[in-house]
């Protein structure tokens, strides 16, 4: 019933790219497909190989998002059936394991890796880069001449759109937290800020945390900002003051 109904779906809605959903969680599939169907894509959930394989030669399919460790089979077995045969870009799941897992699935084939649980802000722009790479007319860089941008260094934060771009223009994924992070140093460049003016700001997402959780969320912002985390350009700290933002020259 769920392939079914989810099919009738998609040829009704004519929506985005075509995403199958191949993983034995109904749970996780169900998630996936809210997440998906919400960003622009046509989540096509199957609970195996087999269902997926059922589909054709040549299935209406533009990208296969598989399950590492399906129950009863192999996802390496099935991606590689897949690549070998339709050559549908591929993103492969992975609990927390071996590494060794990694490596063999991207030596198979697939274009990318996520490893669960997910951050849902960092799938989709996977995704959207994987099928960018295969060069789906849908995933042509979208319009930003309406956008909001401020700029820093190498990078560029759409306030638009929520999107924070590298200097190729490829979206650099942020959680909702870092995002409103960033935006709020970008709003008060060149000013010393205060850790309790920070959780102030963004409120709810620290609820449930200590006044550390800044400073988590600093040192992940900066690994994703700055060419030397250690060394920030532009997130620096002032200690016993709290943190200052500089926007730096232009690339």
């Amino acid at each position: 019933m769920e392939q079914a109904s989810m099919t009738d779906r998609t040829a009704a809605s004519g929506a985005g790219p075509v995403v199958a959903i191949i993983d034995d969680d109904l749970d996780l599939r169900r998630t996936v497909a809210d997440l998906l169907g919400e960003n622009g894509f046509t989540p096509l959930p199957l609970p195996d190989g087999a269902s997926f394989l059922a589909l054709g030669p040549r299935p209406a399919v533009d990208l296969a998002l598989i399950d590492l460790r399906l129950r009863g089979e192999n996802g390496l077995t099935l991606a590689i059936r897949i690549r070998e045969t339709m050559g549908i870009p591929i993103v492969m799941l992975k609990g927390r394991g071996d590494e060794m897992d990694k490596i063999i699935g991207l030596e198979t084939g697939a274009d990318d890796y996520m490893m669960k649980p997910f951050n849902p802000r960092e799938l989709i722009a996977r995704l959207r880069a994987v099928l960018r790479r295969a060069g789906h007319p849908a995933m042509a860089p979208p319009d930003r001449s309406t956008s909001t941008i401020r700029a820093f260094g190498r990078l560029r934060l759409d306030q638009t759109r929520r999107e924070l771009l590298d200097a190729e223009g490829a979206e650099i994924p942020l959680t909702n937290a870092e995002y409103r992070l960033l935006d709020y140093f970008l709003r008060h460049p060149g000013r010393i800020i205060p850790r309790t003016e920070l959780l102030t700001e963004l409120g709810n997402d620290l609820s449930q945390y200590m006044d550390r959780t800044i400073d988590v969320l600093i040192l992940r912002l900066r690994r994703k900002i700055e060419s030397v985390p250690s060394k920030p350009v532009h997130l620096q700290t002032r200690r016993g003051q709290g943190y200052i933002f500089v926007l730096g020259p232009p690339a």
